[in-house]
């Protein structure tokens, strides 16, 4: 009996949840991350631009190259070791190398990227850092020093991480050479896989605050546009109960305000969503590390709950006003409309009314029409019918007054039944 078959996507899906695995780095190294990303509709980007980067950069170095479709690659990039990975909005590049510069965050660390190199890239640098990777000093008090001297106090977050195993450190600004500075003072004896992890979770930490952050700057400019739109729309609710402007002119203005609705709605719900989606990975990330406080120094939770948490509320806010003016325009535009069929409704019901007087009117007039016509029809025929019968009353003795007089009941309702019978046949003919 024949083995059972796979299903053709059993082994890709596996594969998944392996293709990206947590760099093993040694201790002392530096980190060098950088994140790009295409400043307008990023998630449709030419994604083969990105490879073609990438390749550039490779060949350069005399690494190998991935596989055509690949997203993400890890392999030897010069002395050291890079990983690549494509995103929806946005390719990231980290650079590992063995060993720290005498100077700390020396900027020369970050031309492993070159300049001419990044001066090429399809898109814009969104982030870029330096992470430091050391050994934790014996004394603690010669780590806090070098923090405080590395970095802006009133900022600085700095923390114990997995277990005690190392603290991480950062003010989460830009220095003058234009990037971010991160540093991990490793414990003695722990794993390259384990420190590898935290500098992973660091690099992913800043890619997703700066791509949620990109949604506040969108909520902001979101808010400029319904200030002007809230009075126009509150206007024109407020005066539902007017006669002026007429129902019609209102609809037609409401109706416009929800385009201009829909319209944001469009555009900045992939952003609002992107940046729910980004926020939750973020916190996700700093959850992973399991601060712990040291000295009294804000952890990485903390400075986010100060500093960023504010900012997304802010995102979150705008999203949920810009839902409920729709609703409300919408809401506005429906009774509107009920407001206008009513009053059409009254209208079509005086109409039908005046068609109804009309019509009564006409049916009186064309029965008095009928009565005329059978006296005159009759008039006449009664003289025609007394010219032809005088002789025949002369003979029988009677006088023509008495011959007119004896015509007149039978040519009427013979003229009546002629009449009734042409009416009778034109309305069958309907």
């Amino acid at each position: 009996m024949p083995p059972i078959e796979d299903h053709p996507k059993r082994y890709a899906t596996v594969n998944e949840l392996h293709a990206r695995p947590f760099p093993s780095l040694p201790v002392p190294c530096t980190a060098v991350f950088l994140a790009i990303k295409e400043p307008v509709d990023a998630a449709s980007r030419d994604r083969a631009l990105d490879r073609t980067h990438l390749l550039d950069l490779l060949t350069r170095e005399g690494g190998q190259h991935p596989a055509p479709e690949a997203t993400h690659f890890f392999g030897p990039f010069g002395r050291g070791t890079l990983k690549w990975e494509s995103h929806t909005e946005f390719v990231t590049y980290t650079a590992f190398t063995p060993g720290v510069s005498a100077r700390p965050f020396d900027p020369a660390e970050a031309l492993v990227f070159p300049e001419d190199w990044m001066a090429q890239a399809p898109g814009k640098r969104l982030t870029s850092a330096l992470i430091r990777v050391e050994t934790m000093p014996e004394d603690e008090a010669e780590m806090l020093r070098k923090a405080d001297e590395w970095f802006v106090p009133e900022s600085l977050a700095m923390s114990w991480v997995v277990d005690r195993g190392a603290v991480v450190a950062c003010d989460f600004r830009i220095d003058a050479s234009g990037q971010m500075r991160l540093a991990v003072f490793v414990r003695p004896g722990i794993s390259g896989r384990r420190v590898g992890r935290i500098v992973q979770r660091l690099c992913e930490i800043e890619i997703y605050r700066a791509m949620s952050m990109l949604g506040l700057l969108r909520a902001q400019n979101l808010t400029t546009l319904l200030n002007q739109l809230d009075p126009r729309l509150t206007g024109l609710v407020s005066d539902l109960d007017h006669r002026e402007p007429s129902p019609e002119v209102a609809l037609h203005a409401l109706l416009g305000i929800s385009a201009e609705l829909e319209s944001m709605s469009v555009k900045y719900t992939f952003r609002f969503g992107a940046t729910a989606a980004y926020e939750a990975i973020l916190t996700q990330r700093i959850e992973a590390l399991r601060e712990e406080r040291i000295e009294g120094r804000q952890t990485f939770a903390e400075f986010m709950m100060r500093r960023y948490d504010p900012a997304m509320r802010t995102v979150k806010s705008t999203d949920k006003r810009l839902h409920e003016m729709a609703e409300r325009a919408q809401r506005a535009a429906e009774l509107l409309r009920t407001r206008v069929d009513v009053e059409r409704s009254a209208q079509n019901q005086k109409l039908l009314e005046s068609m109804d007087r009309r019509a009564d009117l006409q049916l009186r007039l064309q029965r008095t029409v009928e009565g005329l016509s059978v006296v005159a029809i009759s008039y006449y025929a009664v003289s025609l019918a007394a010219y032809v019968a005088t002789p025949l009353g002369t003979l029988a003795g009677l006088s023509k007054e008495s011959m007119t007089a004896a015509l007149v009941l039978p040519v009427v309702l013979l003229v009546w039944l002629m009449v009734r019978r042409v009416k009778d046949h034109l309305h069958d003919g309907e």
